[in-house]
């Protein structure tokens, strides 16, 4: 099989696929929710950032990518580009957003705000991977990798900023320390979590949406040459 074909074939729907990853999403999500680092990550740093990669990284493209098989795909790059960038951005806000310390310090004191604080962890993550879904062939591939590739930047950046941290971000309370690290090695342990964990799984699908764009883009002048001159 060429590679063209192969790329084609990637970005065929397939609805076993996608019920499959339906039911991973979701099993993902009450196993983070439902889970042990709910209430670790109230007390320490690397359990809230587990706790969120598993939420973005995890269940997040599981439950977009098989939402997007559902939907009518982009048909042109500009428009690819204006979502995917979009909800990009949308979940660059939640992220960021909720680490200020001060946003950080009040969910981690208050229930509804935790709960606020991962339902648009959920809604961030979601936006982002329908879009990359609905992308998910020739030229709008293109503006996927585009967007894939902001986010990894923009998380791995921000796990830069808590790994080279020389003190404490965060209220120390809040910051206990877990896994046998003390406060400090724990936000910095977190940073790790989030420049790796959270920036690998975006350049892995930049590299992905490229080669899908560029294995597609050769196809198709060979595709309109046998179109005008059948042999």
């Amino acid at each position: 099989m060429s590679g063209g074909a192969m790329a084609a074939a990637a970005a065929r729907p397939n609805p076993a696929l996608a019920n499959l990853a339906l039911a991973l999403g979701l099993a993902a999500l009450a196993a983070l929710w439902l889970g042990p680092l709910v209430p670790m990550s109230r007390t320490a740093f690397s359990p809230h950032m587990l706790l969120h990669l598993g939420v973005v990284v995890v269940a997040s493209p599981l439950l977009g990518l098989s939402l997007a098989v559902r939907l009518r795909p982009f048909g042109g790059f500009r428009d690819a580009l204006s979502w995917c960038l979009l909800a990009g951005a949308f979940e660059m806000l939640a992220i960021w957003g909720w680490h200020i310390p001060l946003l950080h310090d009040a969910a981690g004191r208050s229930g509804w705000l935790f709960a606020l604080e991962q339902a648009s962890f959920l809604a961030g993550g979601l936006a982002l991977w329908t879009a990359i879904g609905l992308a998910r062939e020739g030229a709008p591939a293109g503006a996927a990798a585009i967007a894939l590739f902001f986010t990894f930047s923009h998380m791995t950046l921000f796990g830069l900023v808590l790994t080279l941290a020389p003190r404490l971000i965060y209220d120390p309370d809040l910051c206990r320390g877990a896994f046998g690290l003390d406060r400090l090695a724990d936000q910095q342990f977190g940073g790790v979590l989030m420049a790796v964990g959270g920036g690998l799984p975006y350049l892995l699908g930049t590299a992905w949406c490229c080669w899908v764009f560029l294995t597609q883009r050769r196809q198709s002048p060979r595709r309109q040459v046998l179109t005008r001159h059948p042999e």
